[in-house]
């Protein structure tokens, strides 16, 4: 981003993600920390017409603290509340669709084992950004990976919490009464949690508190789905071995490792994703009066879901690509399949 070149082949790589994204089925992004304000440039030059994209709810880049989570990359580092107020002010000015935050650490920021999701951000910042971001009309996005985190974020008020944690009664009380929303990633943890060492290059530590974020969120979700609080997918594609073509993964993971059933998975990865991103009444199923986002692939994905892996027909509103063209990284694909 340090100079005008750069940043040119930079929108021209993250407009090419997002015609992967959508070539591979997936027509609605919900994009939560980016560079800059590309997502929101990405979502207007699509629907201009200049770029083929899907339908993108942006957030362009999040808010962290210095020392935190993706700070300096697709967040920023807010050293106090009052910067971290400027910066929802920067993103209104940017047209985005919904703020989010960084409010603990994650596998990669722990030291330490039995360490992942430290706190970060100050209780007192992030009720005051999430007062103000709903004062404008946003809802609020958070990373969060330890229980302390999700306690903390949703008393702040969050709206979403991303990735999850081990839960605690007082955790699923707080999202029932904020009617808060808890998505599921488990494409980002699975790595550092399943692959050998040698295969995910992960330290001893690293793997060590990979897999309890990946058991944190498993649990955290099928405590969630027991208690009627509403579940999202998401796959996190800033992280390693994650491609913009395989969101079809986190539907055969949630299926195995939750223990949902094959239609509760796609019903979760369309309608209830939508709800989640506030356009449930747009899009999310085939309805009249809908726009028409659909897929149409070779066999029944309610008999496998790795159906969905190679999509024959994209219908993004009412447009159809006849052949989605999508670009396959062999060497990540032969190791992830190991877990499916």
């Amino acid at each position: 981003m340090s100079n005008g070149l750069t940043r040119a082949v930079a929108y021209r790589l993250v407009s090419e993600y997002a015609r992967l994204e959508l070539h591979s089925g997936v027509t609605t992004i919900r994009t939560v920390g980016g560079l800059g304000d590309f997502d929101t440039r990405v979502r207007d030059d699509a629907a201009a017409g200049k770029l083929e994209a899907p339908r993108i709810l942006a957030a362009n880049m999040g808010i962290s603290v210095p020392g935190g989570h993706m700070a300096g990359s697709v967040a920023i580092a807010a050293n106090s509340i009052p910067e971290a107020l400027a910066q929802v002010e920067v993103a209104k000015s940017q047209g985005v669709d919904l703020v989010k935050l960084m409010i603990t650490g994650g596998v990669l920021d722990a030291k330490e084992k039995g360490t992942p999701g430290e706190l970060k951000m100050e209780p007192d910042m992030v009720r005051a950004v999430c007062d103000k971001a709903h004062e404008l009309g946003f809802i609020v996005a958070a990373h969060v990976e330890s229980t302390e985190g999700v306690r903390m974020a949703l008393e702040c008020g969050v709206d979403s919490i991303e990735h999850g944690a081990a839960p605690t009664d007082e955790v699923m009380h707080l999202f029932k009464e904020g009617n808060s929303f808890l998505c599921t990633t488990l494409s980002p943890a699975l790595p550092y949690a399943l692959f050998d060492r040698s295969v995910s290059c992960a330290s001893e530590v690293e793997q060590f508190n990979g897999n309890m974020v990946f058991e944190g969120i498993i649990a955290n979700a099928k405590a969630a789905l027991e208690q009627g609080i509403p579940v999202a997918l998401g796959n996190d594609v800033g992280c390693p071995w994650i491609t913009q073509y395989d969101f079809w993964r986190e539907l055969c993971y949630f299926e195995k490792y939750v223990g949902v059933s094959r239609s509760f998975a796609l019903h979760t990865a369309t309608l209830r994703n939508a709800q989640l991103a506030g356009i449930g009444d747009i899009t999310g199923s085939i309805e009249v009066g809908k726009e028409a986002d659909m897929i149409v692939t070779a066999t029944n994905p309610l008999d496998d879901l790795r159906a969905l892996r190679t999509v024959k027909h994209v219908i993004h509103r009412g447009q159809l690509i006849v052949k989605p063209r999508v670009k396959r990284k062999t060497a990540i694909d032969s190791e992830l399949d190991k877990f499916i």
